[in-house]
Parts: C-alpha cells; structure tokens; sequence
C-alpha cells in the first residue's frame, strides 16, 4: 500500500494518506492506454472537412465542344476533376469518426494513467484549495507553494487538478490559468492525465475516484 503526504494551501505537509491497493496497486496495460487514448481524440473529432465531386461542382452543363472534328480530346463537362474549377477525385467528405470501447478499457487505461503519475511522483494530494478571494493571482499562488508554478521557469509545467466540487469562487478563480486543466475527480478521463505533466487532486477528490474505479 503507498502513502503520499497530504498538503494544504501553503504548500506544506500536514497529514498523510493511503492509497487503495485496488486502484493504485502498480497496473499499467500500455495496449488498454493507448485504446482510451485514441477512442478519445477520435471521439472528439468533428469530421467536418468537404469537398465536391464533379456532380456537386456549379456549372459544367454545357458540353465545350463537339465530340468529333476539333482534335481535341473528347470532353463532356468544364467541371472535370482533369481540369481546374473541376471536381475533386476521392476527396473528404463529412463522416462520423466515433466509436465506442469497453468500460473495462477505459477503467484500466485511467488506473494505468493514475499509477504513472504515482510512480513518477506527479501525483500530489492537497487537502483543500482554499483561498479568500476569487482572484487568478491567489490560486496560482498556492500553486506556487506546491512548487507546480514558477515566474522564472521557461517553460510552464502543465497541470490537472481534480477535486470532488467547483464552487463559483473556485471556478473563476482557475479559470484564467493557461496551464490549469480542471475538472471533477468523478468525471476525469484518461486523456487528461496522460495530458498532463502534474496531477493535483483533493482528499476528498481522490476518495470520489477511488469509489469510481473500484
């Protein structure tokens, strides 16, 4: 069983907690990741390129010129993919890219994502993002003392945070930050974690999770 401290807003350590061995017991199935991964971004697909056929291209009703006697090639229609303005020959056209996987995939895609971020030590537990007012400058401040932000660093470390509620003053206080992912513990998925550099999540957060996946 794996024990990670417990932080709270400034930064500091003030409790401990273990994590289920039946969530984060170590899996990590690459072949059910990369499945929720792609399932994901194909799902998220709007399949809205187009183009036209010779059919669907305005004009070309006219024939250019007689069959026989020019010695030019035949040609029936100045909309001919041969010919600029034609049609396009095999082009995209508006299709449905979606399709479904398993639940049992994507729960063991998620609980291979969770347990990276563990092994790798990206996974921090706060005990609750508290601030006073909600302004952009106070919750990247207690991201500051978790050390997941710095002003001299040159590259920003990008990080998802999941908690088991968003209140209003929560919500526009996170809202501004560019490198914030947000969302509810019981709704993440895996493509947010794998995402992702860093995973902040509450206390109460994480025990909305584990319930989910066990």
């Amino acid at each position: 069983m794996i024990t990670l401290p417990v932080y709270n807003s400034e930064g500091k350590e003030i409790d401990t907690v273990k994590l289920d061995a039946g969530v984060f017991d170590g899996t990590q199935n690459a072949d059910c990741f990369q499945q929720a991964i792609n399932a994901y971004r194909a799902n998220q697909r709007q399949g809205l390129a187009a183009t036209k056929t010779r059919g669907e291209v305005s004009g070309g009703g006219k024939k250019p010129w007689k069959q026989k006697g020019t010695g030019r090639a035949r040609v029936g229609s100045t909309r001919s993919p041969l010919w600029r303005h034609g049609g396009v020959v095999f082009g995209p056209h508006p299709r449905d890219f979606s399709y479904t996987i398993p639940q049992k995939i994507k729960t063991l895609a998620l609980k291979t994502g969770l347990n990276t971020k563990v092994k790798e030590n990206n996974f921090l537990v706060l005990d609750t993002f508290q601030i006073p007012e909600p302004k952009t400058k106070l919750a990247v401040k207690v991201l500051a003392n978790l050390k997941l932000f710095s002003a001299k660093a040159k590259k920003e470390i990008k990080v998802l945070f999941l908690t088991d509620k968003l209140d209003s003053k929560l919500k526009a206080a996170l809202k501004n930050i560019s490198f914030l992912t947000v969302d509810l513990a019981k709704d993440c998925h895996v493509y947010e974690v794998a995402n992702n550099q860093k995973l902040l999540i509450t206390k109460a957060g994480l025990a909305d999770l584990t319930k989910r996946l066990k």
